[in-house]
């Protein structure tokens, strides 16, 4: 069965470029994992750091737009993209994904470094399936 996004193309094709602008700055800066402290604590510390960002504060709105459900979608798209789940198995990376929703959801898109390439990964192997 296809995989259906409930996301519009040129929705992900803008958080895409949004995401790439933003971590694409030399000023952010993310802690290597495993340091003092959770990864909540650094990632928030992060987006307060960069709270005035133009950039940030664009995907954030998107993201907070699109709900739980689209939130659960970039999520398991990202685990397609980074390979730990094939295509195949969207429904199980979907249904993970509904099961750890929470509202720092969007916390943790924001502030995976590899989101923009992990998204695009997913898509392109979203397509190669259909």
């Amino acid at each position: 069965m296809p995989v259906s996004l409930g996301i519009a193309g040129e929705t992900m094709e803008r958080l895409i470029q949004a995401a790439r602008e933003f971590h694409a700055k030399e000023d952010v800066v993310f802690p290597d994992t495993g340091a003092e402290g959770s990864d909540d604590d650094w990632a928030l510390q992060v987006l307060a750091d960069h709270a005035s960002d133009l950039t940030l504060q664009e995907i954030e709105c998107t993201l907070r737009d699109l709900g739980p459900e689209q939130q659960a979608e970039l999520q398991a798209l990202s685990g397609v993209g980074r390979g730990d789940y094939a295509v195949t198995d969207w429904d199980a990376a979907l249904q993970e994904a509904r099961d750890d929703w929470s509202a720092d959801t969007v916390h943790w898109l924001l502030t995976n470094p590899q989101i923009a390439d992990e998204w695009a990964a997913g898509l392109e192997q979203i397509e190669r399936e259909s």
